[in-house]
């Protein structure tokens, strides 16, 4: 009788190809601190958040954070790459606004952003004074929301749903940036007890978008004017 002779089991993989199958545990820790330190910064500004702090609320040692990001402005600097790749995907759509309706949802969504990013904007000038990154990058930020929002402006007018002479056009919507930036400031200075917890958000970026929209109130053509005054009705009162 032939003797039984089973197959050998698989070599157990080499330590590479196992470490190359093996999740990027390091990368999880780092994504779950920039993930913590924003719902921090967002909550108690940044200037209230140590790393001391987010650290204990992770769960982890200071070690271990500072293993990940060695300083507080590489927290900053990551949330607010995060932010700008955001927004730069985000104005691309600018370009397809050509009615009211779009142009709602456009700046609508704009202000999701923001709000989801708003330590940035709670605590924007102190940011820029102390962190040179922010200073020299948030510069950007602005040209490229004053190019998007001017190419809004000539799809409603090629849309005719406004018209605006060109001499009018660029400080309207300079008007209209200065809104979307500072927007956070003024709700919270309204009621800083409440202004920018998560239950105030829906009020507040529906608040803002139609008062960025209502700059163009006077360029807009009547029909559009009403639609405009029904979309946002229900926020007009509380603004």
């Amino acid at each position: 009788m032939q003797a039984f002779n089973p197959t050998p089991p698989p070599a157990p993989p080499s330590r590479s190809a196992a470490s190359k199958a093996a999740p990027k545990k390091p990368r999880r820790t780092a994504e779950r601190i920039l993930e913590v330190t924003l719902d921090l910064f967002n909550r108690f500004g940044e200037p209230n958040v140590s790393t001391t702090l987010i650290s204990a609320e992770m769960g982890i040692s200071p070690g271990n954070l500072y293993y990940h990001y060695p300083a507080k402005d590489e927290l900053i600097n990551s949330l607010f790459d995060r932010y700008e790749r955001a927004l730069n995907d985000l104005l691309h759509a600018a370009d397809n606004v050509r009615n009211v309706e779009d142009a709602w949802l456009f700046f609508h969504m704009l202000f999701e952003l923001i709000w989801q990013y708003r330590f940035l904007y709670r605590d924007l000038n102190d940011l820029l004074s102390k962190n040179r990154r922010l200073e020299t990058h948030f510069q950007f930020v602005l040209k490229n929301k004053s190019r998007a929002v001017a190419q809004v402006l000539d799809g409603l007018a090629r849309g005719n749903t406004m018209r605006i002479d060109r001499r009018e056009a660029e400080p309207v919507a300079s008007s209209m940036v200065v809104v979307l930036t500072y927007w956070l400031s003024y709700e919270y200075v309204r009621d800083p007890r409440r202004a920018l917890e998560p239950e105030s958000a829906a009020a507040a970026l529906s608040r803002g978008a139609y008062h960025v929209l209502a700059l163009l109130m006077p360029y807009l053509e009547p029909a559009s004017r009403e639609h405009l005054f029904q979309i946002a009705g229900a926020y007009q009162q509380g603004s």
